[in-house]
């Protein structure tokens, strides 16, 4: 199940919300992006419950820098 709790609250008062799965899943975006958890402002994306289990993930180094760099995990960087 999808499990949404408070995190934190900001010094400027914006409410951060964690998204998980309680049953060890990956999440998945509405975008289709995966994750293993998520943390937003309340009510910007909404998540669904994979049946991929999160010790099963790993992360080439081109879909880490992707994540890093903010690119799509399917976009390649530009070799200039």
């Amino acid at each position: 199940m999808i499990i949404t709790e408070l995190y934190k609250t900001q010094e400027d008062g914006v409410k951060l919300y964690r998204t998980y799965s309680d049953a060890d899943f990956l999440i998945r975006q509405e975008t289709g992006t995966l994750y293993s958890e998520a943390i937003d402002i309340e009510g910007l994306h909404t998540y669904t419950e994979t049946d991929i289990p999160i010790e099963d993930t790993e992360l080439t180094n081109t879909e880490a820098l992707n994540i890093i760099m903010g690119r799509n995990i399917d976009e390649q960087a530009d070799s200039n």
